[in-house]
């Protein structure tokens, strides 16, 4: 029972995060008011926030979280083809972690989630590091004066 509640709570998390439809990435692809500032060669970048919820007996919360990232999680979302920018640790809440990844576009981003979430090493390692997150999500095109794109 407690794991079915597990894959349920897993399940609902996942379908909270799915993306809305609307495009990121270069300006090409983007509506005349959204593409007018936006590169020609901009990626589709996702900032996420990631608030643990408390560790319980030593288990789960933020430290939880970090280990999650450092043994595994940022390798295999790059290797199904997510560009890991970088990751941050609030100094204001010890319990959220900030990471910025880049796509080519949404599409190239709803592919390498798809691939991810269906891989077995990912299922595996979030279930040894079983840590509720209140997630919040960003999608970003970088501007035509952006060093960064």
């Amino acid at each position: 029972m407690k794991n079915l509640l597990f894959l349920l709570l897993a399940f609902c998390t996942q379908l909270s995060a799915q993306e809305a439809p609307d495009p990121c990435g270069p300006a090409s692809i983007l509506n005349e008011g959204l593409s007018k500032n936006v590169a020609q060669d901009s990626r589709c970048f996702e900032l996420r926030f990631y608030t643990a919820e408390s560790a319980v007996d030593g288990k789960g919360g933020a430290n939880d979280l970090h280990q999650r990232f450092r043994e595994r999680q940022i390798a295999l979302l790059e290797e199904h083809g997510a560009d890991m920018i970088a990751h941050w640790q609030r100094l204001d809440n010890k319990n959220t972690i900030v990471w910025l990844m880049a796509f080519r576009n949404r599409e190239h981003r709803n592919e390498v989630f798809a691939s991810f979430r269906a891989d077995p090493e990912w299922v595996a390692l979030r279930e040894k590091y079983s840590v509720p997150v209140n997630r919040e999500l960003f999608f970003m095109s970088a501007t035509d004066y952006s060093n960064l794109k």
